[in-house]
């Protein structure tokens, strides 16, 4: 895995993230993947958009059907995939556009786990009233 741009890493992507990119690297569409775990294309979808997470067993199993390990696709980290292609390289134009993008990405992510915080204690506050 490339640590130089790490475009797969805790960072840069969501578990989606890496289950998309793996799962389109192995050759495979969000219906075909369902057909193999034995669910649904809609729980395939909302694993990649981070609406939910697959049980360990389908985590496992998934993780083989890929080609990746159970903590890159965890994680971003162990043993998974390189990045797509080097933005860099390829369209430099598009490297600002793309360090942007990870930023608001680091920053939304900071946001809403602030948002459960705040949740999570005003659900304590409101038990404590009844």
């Amino acid at each position: 895995m490339s640590t130089e741009n790490d475009w797969f890493g805790p960072d840069a992507a969501t578990f989606g993230d890496r289950l998309a990119g793996a799962r389109e690297a192995a050759g495979m569409t969000q219906s075909d993947l369902a057909r193999r775990l034995g669910v649904k294309k809609s729980t395939i979808a909302a694993w990649e958009n981070d609406l939910s997470e697959p049980r360990a067993n389908r985590l496992s199993m998934m993780a083989g059907m890929v080609n990746v390990s159970i903590m890159w696709l965890l994680t971003g980290e162990g043993e998974g995939m390189d990045e797509p292609f080097d933005a860099d390289k390829e369209r430099p134009e598009l490297a600002g556009v793309v360090a942007e993008l990870r930023a608001i990405r680091g920053e939304m992510r900071a946001s809403a786990e602030r948002a459960a915080r705040l949740e999570k204690k005003l659900r304590l506050m409101l038990e404590e009233t009844k």
